[in-house]
């Protein structure tokens, strides 16, 4: 399945950030490109030679409605998702659940709708965009990491499952990148949490590492490779020095690089 024959794409959350570049690079690459939104009559700025159809991903229904709606589907880009930080104790369980309803479940529920046509048709590649804090955890943000983490580990799961009838599952996980998702990031910290002033630190940190994030088309250019490539590996990974410190966590004990995370965000390390 190499790029030089025209696909049809479908790339979740295409409104903005990486899905929105992503569906650009397919788009310039002569590919016909579906966007998903949850209102895709809203989208500000929309992308010439993007179809923009709905999709909610915590509305299992509407993966299968939006499958129906593009028809057949060569790539799927499950970028959609929702980012999240703050003290796992104050975190509720209905924020917890949303969040994995969103970042997991939608996409497994599309996933699930494109596989039986795909499988039919012999030939199919689905993209998991994950996060470096999948593999790089960090304090204040394990409920995120766990989602991505969760998708990860359902595509490297899946690849040999589907392989036999000619579909790719790819896992991609970009580093830190300056799209602007601090600003959309739901906070969750009480207001006289204990956790506040470190919680506050790693935010700044956040902010500073985002803020000289790789851009978004970088990404997006790693994803769209990824996808046309003949014979894709089951994990890519770009920005964070990722070269570097995939091979450092290869090498090094577990607790150093959970202390490295850590320092990178701003906070010192603590024995327990």
């Amino acid at each position: 399945m190499g790029a030089s024959h025209s696909k049809v794409v479908l790339v979740t959350g295409a409104s903005s950030g990486i899905g929105a570049e992503v569906a650009r690079a397919f788009v310039e690459r002569g590919h016909t490109v579906y966007g998903t939104s949850r209102h895709p009559e809203t989208v500000a700025d929309p992308i010439r030679g993007v179809n923009y159809v709905a999709l909610d991903n915590a509305d299992y229904d509407s993966a299968e409605a939006c499958v129906a709606k593009v028809g057949v589907i060569d790539i799927l880009v499950n970028n959609a998702g929702e980012s999240q930080a703050g003290a796992l104790e104050d975190t509720s369980m209905e924020s917890i659940e949303k969040l994995f309803a969103v970042n997991v479940f939608g996409p497994i529920a599309l996933t699930k709708a494109v596989l039986p046509g795909m499988r039919e048709r012999g030939a199919g590649t689905v993209v998991m965009v994950g996060s470096m804090l999948s593999s790089f955890p960090v304090a204040f943000r394990s409920n995120y990491a766990a989602t991505k983490s969760a998708l990860k580990a359902f595509a490297f799961a899946t690849r040999r499952e589907v392989a036999p009838y000619g579909i790719r599952m790819i896992s991609v996980e970009p580093g830190t990148i300056a799209t602007g998702i601090g600003d959309r990031r739901s906070i969750h910290i009480g207001e006289h949490s204990p956790y506040a002033a470190e919680y506050q630190t790693l935010a700044a940190a956040t902010r500073k590492n985002e803020d000289a994030g790789i851009d978004a088309a970088t990404m997006a250019r790693v994803i769209a490779d990824a996808a046309l490539a003949e014979h894709p590996k089951p994990f890519y990974a770009k920005g964070n020095q990722a070269g570097l410190v995939f091979a450092l966590r290869r090498l090094l004990p577990r607790q150093f690089i959970l202390d490295m995370t850590a320092r990178k965000h701003g906070l010192p390390r603590v024995r327990s």
